[in-house]
């Protein structure tokens, strides 16, 4: 299995998994693929997502989905990483998400529970944040360090 960008002919895949997993896609779109990564398996199979939807110096994490049949195999830890190498390639210092039922991990990936209120207004506009995502989720934030 490997890691690597996303490209339009993963679109459906990437919405399918997404969906599998629960989590939102109908925003995802061609222009955001720009920042996603896909695993892919040996078989040509989409089972892992991630993206970083960028605004400026922050970023918002979304879209960290491993197939089920593949959970708990370390691939959600290996995209996490990759996520993070592309916004601190991509000049981000801050990477933002919201979450439902992830927070341990990310937690133990050392991301900190914040208050929604608090995150910058270009991403409290979008439409994870805006519409997509409860208001029952949990913001965390992390700091990227910059190479």
């Amino acid at each position: 299995m490997k890691i690597r960008a996303a490209s339009p002919e993963d679109l459906d895949a990437i919405k399918a998994l997404l969906t599998e997993n629960a989590l939102p896609a109908s925003d995802i779109n061609h222009e955001l693929l720009r920042d996603f990564a896909i695993v892919q398996a040996d078989d040509g199979l989409v089972v892992g997502s991630v993206g970083v939807e960028r605004y400026d110096s922050h970023a918002l994490l979304r879209s960290l989905a491993v197939t089920q049949m593949l959970s708990n195999a370390g691939l959600g830890s290996r995209l996490l990483a990759y996520a993070e190498g592309l916004a601190r390639d991509r000049g981000v210092s801050e990477l933002w998400l919201l979450t439902t039922t992830a927070s341990e991990f990310f937690r133990r990936k050392g991301y900190v529970d914040v208050e929604r209120s608090t995150a910058p207004a270009s991403l409290q506009s979008t439409t994870q944040f805006a519409q997509l995502c409860p208001a029952s989720a949990v913001c965390m934030r992390k700091f990227i360090s910059q190479r």
